[in-house]
């Protein structure tokens, strides 16, 4: 199994019948034919503005010429293209890897395009913080200072959540979501000295949006990096610095190879080789994994338009969908809380609920938009 990602999450709107029937009677007869526009998938509301009028939010990183980024697991698969697109949008990467070989092999590629003085690389632990300090200082010496994070790099285990032992549990989550923290810890005060902006984004998966039954450790590792950056993302809302998470679906990597690798010898877990085995069995043809170069070109959009999530499959949007229907479909009608701790709620909601709505917003009308084009 490679890094098992996806798609455009949307989120349905639940309305009462008096609503739906006030929209069937005014609005839906007025507006009939303009709607029909705006409904290239089923359950998408409606009311979307004109295509021309979108909300507009910051981007920081819309024109990326000379800016500085630094990618950790960089040195290959998603990482490595992600570095190209950059590259070869004018920008100066730093590409942090954990052995020297693979930063060296790497390094090569961007050799023979005559792009070396646009690259650099850096052996980097991103579970070890003063390795990434170093990583940090060593960016701002080169090149002067730093634009762009991007938390890319990323281990896999094979055994169920059950079967996964302490040793494996904690190797995991220190690169999979201590890396990401040390990341941030790190470059975001790098990022706000200059004062130019800038923009974090995060690797997670579609693992991350929903569960599978086997490699759970690494699905709870990529859960929780959804969530760090959409805190983040609120965090930094009133700045010009954007917060992404990225969560690409089956794209060619060498994540097992590194993780086999790099695993904690005698790790304890108790079915590693029939859950590999299992693993091997189910892994689709290599030609269905999406190439990384095309990937590093969504994410390179991505951080342009400062989507709050970087997705790459459509294919997988009936799980998403299912997942967040499944969670409105268990909000309680039967209860009635006071109204103080109504208040209290919406007083929380104000400080995060407007990242998603802004996003969402955002997002429908671009989408509308790209509808009209086609028809």
């Amino acid at each position: 199994m490679s890094d098992f990602e996806s798609g455009k999450n949307r989120t349905l709107k639940v309305s009462g019948r008096a609503r739906r029937l006030f929209l069937k009677d005014t609005v839906l007869a007025t507006a009939a034919a303009s709607a029909a526009a705006f409904l290239p998938v089923a359950g998408r509301p409606a009311a979307v503005k004109a295509a021309g009028h979108c909300p507009q939010g910051k981007t920081p990183m819309q024109e990326v010429q000379g800016k500085v980024a630094f990618i950790t697991g960089g040195t290959s698969g998603i990482g490595l293209g992600i570095a190209k697109a950059f590259v070869g949008a004018g920008m100066k990467v730093v590409i942090g890897g954990l052995h020297e070989d693979r930063t060296k092999e790497a390094l090569t590629q961007f050799a023979a395009a005559g792009q070396t003085d646009r690259v650099h690389g850096i052996n980097v632990d991103v579970a070890d913080r003063p390795s990434m300090e170093r990583a940090a200082a060593e960016t701002v010496e080169v090149f002067g200072k730093v634009h762009v994070l991007v938390n890319n790099a990323g281990v896999i285990i094979p055994p169920t959540l059950s079967a996964t032992s302490y040793k494996d549990w904690d190797w995991l989550m220190g690169v999979n979501l201590n890396g990401p923290f040390n990341g941030i810890h790190v470059f975001l005060p790098l990022i706000r000295s200059h004062g130019e902006g800038g923009q974090i984004i995060t690797t997670s998966s579609v693992m991350g949006l929903f569960a599978s039954s086997n490699a759970g450790a690494y699905t709870v590792s990529k859960f929780a990096v959804i969530g760090m950056m959409e805190a983040l993302r609120a965090e930094l809302a009133e700045g010009n610095i954007g917060a992404s998470v990225f969560c690409p679906g089956t794209v060619t990597s060498n994540i097992e190879e590194t993780s086999r690798r790099d695993r904690p010898k005698d790790s304890g877990s108790k079915d590693d080789r029939e859950a590999a085995r299992r693993q091997t069995q189910q892994r689709p043809d290599r030609d269905l994994f999406m190439d990384p170069v095309e990937v590093g070109q969504l994410v390179l959009r991505g951080m342009r338009n400062n989507d709050l999530y970087i997705l790459t499959h459509p294919e997988y949007e009936p799980i998403m969908r299912e997942r967040n229907e499944a969670l409105i479909a268990s909000i309680p009608r039967d209860l009635h809380p006071p109204e103080a701790r109504v208040a209290m709620v919406r007083s929380w909601m104000a400080q995060s609920g407007p990242i998603y709505v802004a996003e969402r917003d955002r997002e429908r009308c671009a989408q509308a938009g790209h509808a009209q084009k086609a028809g």
